[in-house]
């Protein structure tokens, strides 16, 4: 036995990367597809790692001629914790829709995590920023985080705002402090709201029972925070609507928490309930029609689509806007289509 698995077995092992394979990702061999995921590694070291199994598929061991499948999930650990304080730079395509000197604006693609976390240490918004951008400032966000005015969440595509320089991270976090940035989302959700434009001024904390979600509360409760979304419903597709939300406040998972608690979930979101048929007959007709949505967008329906806000040096007010992405799109277009057979049978 050699040094490095007697270390493994007689010491804790922590999880540095955690990976779901695509759907639609081809089989390879498990040694050549973590080559081209894990930064600076060579094949050797992957297959050194998965002999000591110190990278295992869905919880099980296995050999580097494994042939991946969609889904499965590949966590690579090793004995020691993950660098916290490291952003490691990786050359992962972006979508950059404006820069200048002092920042740019980003549409992040759906699954994308914003910046590195448990689990989830590199392919990162951040990570790419770190490659793009040999110095981005950290402001009071710490190493990990650099640049980071404000994020939306991994399954959440849409526009973001990232600061190049420390004057335009005091005065872009200014901005989203005192709530004059304008950020306009849009949302496809259960139903169809009543009314069909409406606020939701509900304080919104940590689940008591689960801390990874969000719950509304009382004004009275200690644990919560203000949060205030205004929304517009754009179109209304019988069991499902169209709407555009407008954030007065940023809180984690607003959106998303403030549509539910009006029993409004937003469709396929599987963290608050909208990943299950909730309006419209339980017919397997019905039901095959929503399947096939769930899988052609096998995320929350929200999609961050428009940001305006003062520039940090010139003053003046800049504002963009940008297309739902393909899964988003494609969607709706089922749905219009549902939509309009059963109008014409009425």
């Amino acid at each position: 036995m050699n040094e490095e698995t007697q270390e493994v077995e007689d010491g804790d092992l922590y999880e540095h990367h955690r990976i779901v394979v695509d759907r639609k990702q081809e089989s390879v061999r498990l040694d050549k597809y973590l080559m081209d995921r894990l930064p600076n590694v060579s094949r050797n070291k992957v297959q050194l790692s998965i002999d000591n199994e110190l990278i295992t598929v869905n919880g099980k061991a296995t050999k580097s001629s494994y042939k991946i499948r969609p889904l499965d999930l590949i966590v690579v650990s090793m004995p020691h914790p993950p660098r916290e304080d490291v952003v490691v730079p990786q050359n992962i395509p972006l979508d950059i829709m404006y820069e200048d000197e002092e920042l740019l604006i980003v549409n992040k693609k759906p699954g994308m995590v914003v910046h590195p976390a448990h689990s989830n240490w590199d392919g990162t918004l951040v990570n790419a920023l770190a490659y793009h951008l040999e110095n981005l400032p950290t402001g009071k966000n710490g190493p990990i985080r650099p640049g980071l005015v404000h994020r939306i969440d991994k399954d959440t595509s849409g526009l973001l705002v990232i600061a190049k320089t420390e004057l335009a991270m005091t005065l872009l976090a200014k901005q989203f402090s005192d709530h004059t940035i304008e950020r306009t989302y849009y949302a496809l959700v259960w139903g169809d709201p009543e009314p069909r434009d409406g606020t939701v001024n509900v304080p919104i904390g940590r689940s008591k029972q689960d801390r990874k979600i969000m719950a509304v509360y009382s004004d009275e409760d200690e644990n919560a925070k203000h949060a205030i979304t205004h929304y517009k419903t754009l179109r209304s597709f019988h069991y499902v609507s169209l709407i555009q939300c407008n954030l007065e406040t940023g809180r984690t998972h607003q959106i998303r928490i403030h549509m539910k608690s009006i029993g409004h979930p937003l469709f396929a979101d599987a963290t608050y309930g909208g990943n299950k048929i909730l309006k419209g007959t339980p017919f397997s007709k019905y039901k095959q029609f929503i399947d096939n949505c769930f899988e052609c967008m096998p995320r929350q329906a929200l999609h961050a689509k428009s940001l305006g806000f003062i520039h940090p040096t010139t003053k003046k007010f800049m504002q963009f806007d940008s297309e739902l992405p393909d899964d988003f799109k494609a969607v709706l277009a089922k749905w219009e289509s549902y939509s309009k057979q059963l109008d014409e049978q009425e």
